[in-house]
């Protein structure tokens, strides 16, 4: 995820990096480039409209068609956009969740348990960082520490591996609790929050594995392109070759509000406007080991 100082209007407005759309669709608005010359050399070198001609009302159905165009962008980027704060409070919700789970782990195993106090310690962070690999579509053994009785090399990749986690979790807390350590009452404080890791994986998986609809996707892109692709023809009478960055420009912007809503509506890989989720995994960490 990027940081920047959103109050920073200078830097914002001449800031290109490599992050941006602009990279991504530079085939794309090339071909619009060359479309676009093409179109206004042949209707102004050759075909010489007259001003009565037919092409000066396709710019009337453009002013029609923007309107629609605006809403369904609008909802695209809307709902893109719920799914990237969506994912954000549920990583919210792990952290706070972690931090009860070891503030009540802290008091209710004694010190001079090191062994289980330890275990806790490395595990819950283990289940963040799994979490977050889970959902990269990756594993990756070297975020894992191992603890007391949890050697990261026993897990099985090709399986759910969060829910592995869960299960050592859960299974040494009934140990603890069969060794009387942990007591009925004590299991009733700390569910809640067991139970919310799963919860939290639920709802990210949710996000994850329900895209936005093909057939609306489709149809946005196509819309966008047949809006653009005409453009030309309702404004070369009227803008002569001053057409061209114009429908650059306008292209530009409609393909690039898609683009980024492509990228924000699965907010838990490495794209730069992605969540956090390595530092936010780190943090929970460091904040485990400072309680337990």
């Amino acid at each position: 995820m990027v940081e920047y100082n959103s109050k920073d209007w200078f830097k914002a407005v001449f800031r290109i990096h490599k992050a941006e759309t602009i990279h991504r669709l530079a085939p794309l608005l090339f071909g619009m480039t060359v479309y676009t010359t093409i179109v206004a050399v042949l209707v102004l070198e050759f075909w010489h409209p007259g001003p009565n001609s037919d092409l000066r009302s396709v710019a009337t159905a453009h002013s029609l068609l923007g309107f629609v165009m605006s809403l369904l962008l609008v909802f695209r980027t809307n709902s893109a956009y719920d799914r990237w704060w969506e994912g954000r409070k549920l990583w919210g919700s792990l952290v706070n969740n972690s931090r009860n789970m070891a503030i009540k782990l802290a008091h209710i195993i004694p010190q001079d348990y090191a062994d289980d106090r330890a275990f806790f310690r490395h595990m819950i962070p283990n289940y963040a960082f799994s979490l977050k690999n889970h959902l990269r579509g990756v594993f990756v053994a070297e975020d894992l520490k191992a603890a007391p009785g949890f050697n990261p090399a026993d897990l099985n990749p090709e399986q759910h591996v969060p829910n592995q986690m869960a299960m050592r979790i859960f299974s040494k807390m009934d140990e603890l609790y069969q060794k009387g350590i942990i007591r009925p009452e004590h299991l009733l404080v700390l569910n809640p929050e067991f139970q919310s890791f799963t919860d939290i994986l639920g709802g990210c998986e949710r996000i994850k594995k329900t895209p936005i609809p093909f057939s609306y996707s489709l149809f946005l892109k196509k819309f966008i392109s047949i809006y653009c692709l005409s453009l030309p023809f309702g404004y070369v009478l009227t803008l002569h070759y001053s057409v061209i960055p114009m429908v650059l420009f306008i292209f530009y912007v409609l393909s690039s509000l898609e683009e980024i809503a492509e990228e924000i509506e699965d907010p838990f890989g490495r794209d730069y406007n992605d969540l956090p989720t390595e530092d936010i995994s780190t943090g929970i960490r460091k904040a485990i080991g400072d309680l337990l």
